[in-house]
């Protein structure tokens, strides 16, 4: 009875350990891996193992909150005997939207993606474990990335933002903004690079924002473009003449290509070719949330963006 006692209060519960693969998962690919439960003092009747991919996104107000978007039921409705370890084994089917957290084996700073266990136990207090996840470009998106890279660009930092691509079938709630320093040759002219994918089954969205510098004479504003592409064709396009050609138009402000003025978690506009022009406007929230801090604090281990931050400056220092 004791026992029992405490398991309601938390001592001698099982513990909960998630362990994942050490292969990257992808957008419309599987995270494997498996749940270690066990060493509770007494008996536990374990209700349900569920598991939760939990992404930190920019809300309107520009606060950081915890949004659930993919739930699997790992197990359910089984006894675990007092000290019995037990392994249960899960994949997760990771939605083509899946913002990406790494490229190259190297994470991208300022991206918060884990995978939470939530493990609910009859009569007692519910235990959990929370990982962080690596997702990699897809084949179709990779070459993108490193077209930007070729020319020269640097990847500063990405983040997740609350709203809808205006023009662009999406799922999610929120997109992926992927921050680069722009290349030499248009560092004077244009800002920030930010580049976001919209991927499905048959083929991905490419979208381009650049922040183009005004002049005595001249606004600034912000320059937008989206391309669409099957996956296939995206591995046969030229990139690096599609985005130059882009940053080009941009920087001569040629017609057609500029929004003007500060936008806000802003629904995109877009044509068949890298000129289209985005509108303003959001979506709702549309799944579950936890908290935010909570998240930052559970993935930042392992993650120096300090140190990311310093690599990119030198890098950018040894090519001036």
């Amino acid at each position: 009875m004791f026992k029992k006692m405490l398991q309601a209060v938390g001592v001698g519960g099982p513990s909960v350990d998630t362990v994942l693969s050490e292969e990257p998962s992808r957008p419309g690919g599987h995270l494997i891996g498996e749940v270690r439960i066990g060493g509770a003092s007494g008996e536990a009747d374990i209700q349900k193992i569920v598991l939760s991919l939990i992404a930190e996104v920019e809300t309107d107000d520009e606060e950081k909150q915890g949004l659930e978007f993919q739930q699997v039921v790992a197990a359910e409705d089984f006894r675990l005997e007092a000290e019995e370890h037990r392994t249960i084994p899960f994949t997760i089917p990771v939605p083509w939207e899946a913002p990406i957290t790494a490229v190259h084996g190297r994470p991208l700073r300022g991206m918060r993606l884990g995978v939470s266990t939530q493990v609910a136990v009859a009569k007692a207090v519910d235990t959990s474990d929370m990982d962080p996840v690596r997702v990699e470009p897809l084949a179709s998106q990779q070459p993108v990335i490193d077209a930007l890279l070729a020319m020269g660009a640097h990847v500063k930092s990405a983040d997740l933002e609350h709203g809808h691509i205006h023009g662009v079938h999406q799922e999610f709630p929120f997109y992926q903004e992927i921050e680069f320093f722009p290349p030499p040759q248009f560092a004077g002219q244009v800002g920030e690079i930010e580049l976001t994918f919209i991927s499905r089954p048959d083929s991905v969205d490419v979208v381009l924002e650049a922040d183009k510098r005004g002049d005595l004479f001249t606004p600034g504003g912000d320059a937008f473009g989206r391309i669409h592409r099957g996956h296939e064709e995206a591995l046969a396009t030229d990139w690096e003449a599609e985005i130059t050609q882009w940053l080009q138009a941009v920087a001569e402000h040629s017609g057609g290509h500029m929004v003007h003025g500060h936008h806000e978690h802003r629904q995109h506009g877009s044509s068949p070719g890298m000129g289209g022009m985005l509108a303003a406007g959001a979506g709702g929230l549309a799944t579950g949330a936890v908290g935010g801090m909570v998240l930052g604090e559970m993935l930042d281990e392992g993650v120096d963006e300090e140190e990311i931050a310093e690599d990119v400056a030198e890098e950018m220092e040894d090519e001036g």
